[in-house]
């Protein structure tokens, strides 16, 4: 089971809140407090299912809610199952969904990456995203260099944590893009998995096989699909398809056609799904591992991807390590000038889209259904925000609030406080200004 959160929870806002204004369901579920994580999952056996959250900049507050309710159903945080995106990293760099500055930042994922550790040892704390790096302009190999050194920046506040870097590799997972140049694409994978392994053994020291291996979800490149005739989308999300699972993905998801105009359509999502299902049972691809391992062509691309990877890696290195080279704005700059790269050579023809620079169908353009989102559910989120308030133990929630505060300053781990403060009904806008009081907001330099 996957779930998607909407723009405010994303963000660390209440319903009520100004910024929350019109978005509120639109790209996502709205939770605030946990009893919407009770609605969330009401019928479903926690015990049993494995849920994925997409959450990062506020997501051990997500966690915390997940964790209150699962113990509200009888079922033991080491009894969860599921995988938290939690990726902050990839926030300052590319999708700019954060709260907190780096450094505080990275205390709540080492604080979430340490209980999960100790407690829920069938739960995947991290998932690293290159995804979102590739969507906002970058190269392959940006995306396979900045995606895996965050990685590597994760396991290194593990172990500084503490922790046996075999104790909590092994449940790290990633997330990569499928672009369009069907060989490169294939290429990165296979490097990807090398340089993990490589320094997973000989820097990290790990002696667990697992750890070792590079799991990663493949999502095919919604900035590649167009607005123009979007039916050709279809053909162009079956080969991202098809070259990720040419390379080695364990877990896919298929773009819809109308991916550039809204959320997807019923129609859509069934026509993406269906391409997943032709991949798997008509082609015969999935039936061998690496099936272009040996070509001479692949092999040398796959080479030199690593190379030009390990080239980002010192660059990062020389800027003192990824979260000074977020703050001096590296990663920032370099995703930037490739992307203005590549919009120029599509303007000036001299990299063909088709049905935007070339084969453009003068006619009128196909009309495909939208999905239209109800905005009642802004209103209904209001006014069981009233209801709570009106509802719950205020002292209660201001003890907990309070200790939290208390906590962020002790330096402390937060993620039982946070708990305690779901289940006394604590928003989640209200436990993100607690923390704010100790840790500020981060605000991005210009990276020019």
């Amino acid at each position: 089971l996957s779930v998607a959160y909407d723009m405010p929870t994303l963000m660390g806002y209440d319903p009520g809140h100004s910024l929350s204004v019109g978005e509120v369901g639109k790209c996502g579920v709205n939770v605030f407090h946990m009893g919407d994580m009770e609605t969330l999952f009401k019928d479903i056996d926690l015990g049993k299912v494995s849920v994925s959250q997409t959450i990062n900049g506020p997501a051990i507050i997500l966690l915390a809610f997940y964790i209150a309710v699962a113990e509200q159903k009888g079922v033991s945080a080491s009894n969860l199952k599921g995988t938290l995106q939690n990726d902050i990293l990839k926030e300052f760099i590319a999708q700019k969904e954060w709260i907190f500055p780096p450094k505080p930042s990275m205390k709540l994922i080492t604080d979430m990456l340490t209980y999960c550790t100790e407690k829920m040892p069938l739960y995947n704390t991290i998932s690293v995203s290159g995804y979102h790096i590739r969507e906002a302009g970058s190269t392959a190999v940006q995306e396979l260099a900045f995606t895996l050194a965050d990685g590597f920046t994760y396991l290194e506040h593990g172990i500084r944590a503490g922790l046996d870097v075999d104790s909590f590799a092994p449940r790290i997972s990633f997330f990569f893009n499928s672009h369009l140049d069907f060989f490169e694409e294939i290429a990165k994978y296979r490097a990807a998995r090398r340089i993990w392994a490589r320094r997973l053994k000989e820097k990290y020291g790990a002696k667990n096989e697992r750890s070792m291996m590079l799991r990663f979800h493949t999502q095919t490149a919604g900035c590649s699909l167009t607005a123009q005739q979007p039916e050709i989308n279809i053909a162009r999300t079956s080969f991202q398809a098809m070259a990720a699972v040419l390379g080695g993905t364990q877990s896919l998801h298929t773009n819809s056609m109308d991916e550039t105009i809204a959320l997807p359509s019923e129609k859509a999502a069934e026509i993406a799904l269906r391409t997943q299902q032709l991949i798997a049972y008509e082609t015969g691809v999935t039936n061998v591992v690496d099936p272009l391992g040996g070509s001479w062509f692949l092999e040398k691309l796959t080479d030199e991807m690593e190379e030009k990877t390990e080239e980002y890696f010192s660059e990062i290195d020389d800027l003192g390590g990824v979260i000074p080279a977020i703050e001096q704005g590296y990663q920032q700059r370099e995703i930037s000038k490739s992307a203005s790269i590549y919009q120029d050579k599509i303007d000036n023809n001299k990299r063909v889209v088709v049905g935007v620079n070339k084969f453009i169908n003068d006619e009128k353009e196909i009309d495909i259904p939208i999905l239209e989102i109800d905005t009642r559910a802004e209103q209904s989120q209001m006014e069981k925000l009233d209801q709570l308030i009106k509802n719950r133990d205020q002292q209660q929630v201001k003890d907990s609030l309070k200790q939290i505060i208390e906590t962020c300053q002790s330096g402390d781990n937060l993620m039982p406080l946070i708990i305690n403060a779901a289940k006394s009904y604590c928003t989640l806008g209200e436990i993100v200004d607690a923390m704010k009081t100790e840790f500020g907001e981060w605000q991005e330099n210009s990276v020019f």
